[in-house]
């Protein structure tokens, strides 16, 4: 089971959102277009996210309040997000990016070379910590199957000790109901 990254496109002009999947074109990588800062909000509700590309002035809700709520949020704190702006070079800009959780902040007309770079990078990430946590997963299947083999052993020993005429059978009865022993331990 294979699952490919997600990136999340935010801005309020369509032909800026078919340019950045023009962009991200044959990285593995999905994008995801939206036109909102709160369509964003709603669209991390449903997917996880390698990072988020979010465009820092939009009506209504812009990209700094947007990323306000998404650091704000458990299970989305942790996606990098990187604001991109056609606003002049304004440094303040720039800082208030950092400063409601942006990793990078990239004023348009930027390098696309450069931003593919980026996400790269982002997508090289989220896919390692993917493959950390099915790792973590099958360590803890495999320390719970492990605890459960070794109580019915415990069991089935404690019943041969017991002295008891069918206790063979018995202990062969509680080794067989644990199930089959794994071919290799960890």
């Amino acid at each position: 089971m294979s699952e490919q990254a997600r990136a999340l496109l935010v801005d309020d002009r369509r032909e800026n959102l078919l340019a950045l999947e023009a962009i991200l074109q044959g990285l593995p990588v999905t994008p995801v277009a939206v036109e909102s800062g709160e369509a964003a909000l709603k669209q991390l509700l449903v997917d996880d996210f390698a990072v988020i590309l979010l465009d820092a002035q939009m009506p209504d809700m812009d990209g700094f309040e947007t990323a306000s709520h998404i650091k704000r949020r458990e299970r989305t704190r942790h996606i990098p997000i990187i604001f991109l702006t056609a606003a002049d070079r304004d440094a303040q800009l720039a800082l208030r990016g950092y400063a409601v959780g942006a990793v990078d902040y990239l004023t348009k007309p930027f390098d696309p070379w450069v931003l593919r770079a980026k996400v790269s990078v982002f997508v090289e990430l989220w896919e390692k910590n993917r493959q950390l946590r099915m790792q973590s997963q099958l360590v803890r299947e495999r320390e719970d199957r492990w605890r459960a083999l070794s109580g019915a052993v415990h069991e089935a020993v404690t019943v041969l000790r017991s002295g008891d005429p069918d206790a063979r059978d018995r202990a062969l009865e509680l080794l067989e109901q644990a199930g089959p022993t794994p071919a290799h331990p960890l």
